[in-house]
């Protein structure tokens, strides 16, 4: 029974001052005795609302709290310290997989039974529309097939309109954020005025906050884009807020439970669909979504340049011997004939480009690792149909071609000159799609390359001519040469 504050009163006085027993003030005041117990010690006061754990554990039922135990033991098992379920994000699985109609509150109070945090606070900012934008880099964690991958994500926010934009890369190296840069750039379509980043040594060469010295190619990219620069004080995350709550934030509502995805384009054709996605999100105390004031904001954006700048890390090569390259410790092949010349290498955060006199020679995914040689087999098969005996023992055939095209080769009626043959098969028409056509065969043993060919070459079809107007002829009058024939016969 909840008492009104002159009960309260009463009963208070006559217990502590008068000492008169419960059972008679339950009796003097036509309260239970309950009631009095409650109260007058002063254990419980009345204007403190009651914890209702009663009704909690009525919505929150056995397969509800299952359900909330496996999220948290999911990230128990994940250990990605900054990648787990909130209780909002358990909510919204819950709405979303179960049809859980309780409230946001009675699921935050079962987590918090478990999870007992101090969030990050903020200061309030305002900002005018296309005056600045917050960047930062994030650690999250994927899966590319079934291999776990640590990824880096590249964070830009509008602090106008909140609009963001959100890249992965495999490293936070210069080449990387200046690619983060401008391709956020392009997804907004404009260049905000002042670009708000921390000190790191991607952007920063010397020194900190107002004094810090910027890397010669970021002051290139400012140049080239007309924004101005604004560094953070160490250890002042208040200073870009925004996106150090989108940093989390992202981490929480996208990439839980951890992504699995084919490679990391694909995992970036996905994140940008949740950041188009996001527009369509509402922020508290807004009058309007993301989108319609990112609408707004972007007329007020600076126009991009005409000439895209190049976030490369460029360097000139000479070809080896093995007609590769070297490339921040790796190798990656060129065709043979240019050998021994200068190249020119360009190294974007995932991708890397060979060029000779500005003609593209080679193009491959970057790769981080260490003392490793990447081959594409087109490029040394002029010189293998010279040397057709090195065919089996090349080592571009043996990492381009899966096993399976090796062995068969050497069934061939003519060995190392027909394998030679089915490499060129597999550069003119795919490795895939000649893979495929021989998983198709059901008898290999009298299989020749000129059979492959058949099954993977396309025969043009004939094509229907078609007349876009019938074409009249008169009849004609032949009589006349019939009494011409038979003159000259008479």
């Amino acid at each position: 029974m909840k008492v009104e504050m002159d009960i309260y009163e009463k009963i208070r006085h006559m217990y502590t001052v008068q000492g008169i027993g419960k059972k008679t003030i339950a009796r003097i005041l036509g309260i239970s005795k309950n009631t009095v117990k409650k109260y007058c010690e002063g254990e419980s006061v009345p204007w403190i609302r009651k914890d209702y754990t009663e009704r909690t554990r009525k919505i929150v039922n056995g397969d509800v709290q299952q359900f909330i135990q496996s999220c948290l033991e999911e990230d128990e098992k994940e250990n990605i310290k900054k990648q787990k379920h909130t209780a909002k994000r358990i909510y919204d699985r819950l709405t979303d997989e179960m049809n859980f109609e309780g409230g946001e509150s009675t699921i935050r109070l079962e987590v918090a039974k478990l999870k007992d945090k101090q969030p990050k606070v903020f200061v309030p900012l305002s900002f005018d529309p296309s005056e600045a934008v917050q960047i930062d880099w994030g650690e999250a964690t994927v899966y590319f097939g079934e291999r776990k991958v640590t990824i880096n994500l590249f964070c830009m926010r509008l602090c106008y309109s909140c609009d963001i934009y959100v890249k992965a890369f495999l490293r936070q190296n210069e080449e990387s954020f200046l690619e983060g840069l401008v391709s956020g750039f392009e997804y907004f379509g404009g260049v905000p005025r002042k670009v708000i980043f921390d000190n790191a040594k991607v952007a920063v060469k010397e020194g900190f906050g107002s004094v810090a010295k910027a890397q010669d190619r970021y002051l290139a990219l400012k140049a080239h884009y007309a924004f101005e620069l604004v560094f953070c004080n160490p250890s002042s995350g208040n200073e870009k807020g925004l996106v150090e709550n989108l940093v989390g934030w992202f981490r929480r509502n996208v990439l839980v439970p951890l992504p699995r995805e084919k490679d990391i384009i694909a995992l970036n054709l996905m994140l940008r669909g949740k950041c188009l996605k996001y527009r369509l999100h509402k922020i508290k105390g807004r009058d309007a979504t993301v989108g319609k004031m990112f609408e707004f904001e972007r007329t007020q954006l600076l126009p991009l340049p005409k000439f895209q700048f190049d976030t490369s890390k460029t360097t000139t090569a000479k070809v080896d011997e093995f007609s590769t390259v070297r490339f921040d410790r790796n190798n990656y092949s060129v065709p043979v004939k240019y050998a021994g010349r200068d190249v020119t290498v360009k190294g974007y955060g995932q991708s890397i480009k060979i060029l000779y006199r500005n003609m593209v020679l080679a193009e491959f995914e970057r790769s981080y690792e260490k003392r490793s040689t990447f081959y594409q087999v087109e490029h040394y098969l002029d010189l293998i149909e010279r040397r057709p005996r090195s065919v089996f023992n090349a080592k571009p055939v043996k990492d381009s071609l899966p096993p399976e095209l090796l062995r068969l080769g050497e069934r061939l009626p003519n060995g190392a000159k027909d394998m030679v043959k089915l490499l060129r098969l597999c550069v003119d028409c795919g490795t895939e799609k000649v893979f495929n056509a021989v998983r198709s065969l059901h008898n290999l043993e009298n299989v020749s390359v000129d059979i492959i060919r058949g099954m993977v070459s396309e025969t043009p079809r004939a094509e229907e001519v078609k007349f876009i107007n019938d074409v009249k002829v008169s009849r004609v009058e032949l009589t006349g040469y019939d009494k011409l024939l038979e003159g000259v016969a008479g």
